[in-house]
């Protein structure tokens, strides 16, 4: 079993379909609006809840406990993380703007939060994780690297390291290129596929194709509940929220941390590379030739 960095690893929710078909029709209607509106509900107590949804709370608490929740605690806790998967530009902006914000204070909170989820990564990475995973990329046939929108930016920068470093390595961020790569993958390939919120969809497609033909998924994402963490063999979860929008600072970090493990877990090769990169990194005809 791999070990997931996940904020609650007593309870991983499946699918919301999949909980969702469980409950009779009725509970459906009344539990749907919830799951729609997650950010209205998160903070409510089950009797708040109750009284919004012009229900009672016992009705409540024997819906979420046949959806498969251990309790109201859990449910809350999948409310957070779904409204962290939904969120969308407008909410954080609008998150951001307070009677009493000013100009500076708002600008002062967006490099406040980005520097927290630097540290958060810094705090819960366990670097025997990063061990392990630096093997599987020395291991690995080929390396596909999976994204797009603007985690596309993402991807090419793990993509040029890993060139950098000599490994086969492959950049996928359009749809049909996605599908078409991983339609040859095998068990030999390592695949890191890289998509925030509720999971771009050529990502988690390619993720689970890959998968299906026994390839080794890691996830780089921002919550337990997206598809690419249930659905990979080992899940990074870093945040990227920095109101008003996003932020790929802590993504970018553990980026590095990877990169670094790759580059010192064999660093005979390693340095063998980079002396052979040196000469051109010296005197290459693309630096201006003032400096």
């Amino acid at each position: 079993m791999s070990t997931r960095q996940l904020p609650n690893p007593e309870f991983v929710p499946n699918s919301l379909n999949a909980m969702l078909s469980r409950i009779h029709r009725s509970r459906q209607d009344m539990i749907r609006p919830v799951l729609e509106d997650p950010r209205e509900y998160v903070l409510l107590s089950i009797h708040e809840l109750a009284a919004r949804r012009q229900v009672d709370a016992a009705t409540v608490s024997r819906t979420i406990l046949a959806m498969g929740f251990p309790g109201y605690r859990d449910f809350r806790r999948y409310l957070h993380q779904l409204s962290i998967a939904h969120a969308t530009a407008l909410d954080q902006m609008r998150a951001t703007i307070k009677d009493t914000s000013t100009f500076s204070s708002r600008v002062q909170e967006t490099l406040d939060s980005a520097t927290s989820n630097v540290h958060r990564v810094v705090n819960s990475l366990e670097i025997h994780r990063l061990r392990n995973l630096a093997a599987r990329f020395h291991r690995a046939k080929r390396i596909f690297i999976l994204g797009g929108d603007l985690a596309e930016s993402l991807v090419c920068f793990l993509h040029y390291i890993l060139i950098f470093l000599g490994f086969d390595a492959i950049a996928a961020t359009r749809a049909g290129h996605i599908t078409h790569l991983m339609r040859d993958s095998t068990k030999r390939d390592l695949i890191i596929a890289i998509s925030f919120r509720r999971g771009l969809r050529q990502t988690v497609e390619g993720l689970l194709r890959a998968k299906a033909n026994g390839s080794y998924a890691v996830a780089i994402t921002d919550t337990s509940i997206s598809p690419l963490a249930r659905a990979s063999d080992e899940a990074f979860i870093v945040p990227i929220d920095a109101p008003p929008f996003t932020s790929y600072v802590a993504p970018m970090a553990l980026l590095d941390a990877i990169m670094s493990a790759v580059a010192n877990y064999r660093t005979d090769r390693t340095l063998t590379i980079l002396k052979e990169a040196e000469k051109e990194q010296r005197d290459g005809f693309r630096w201006y030739p003032e400096m």
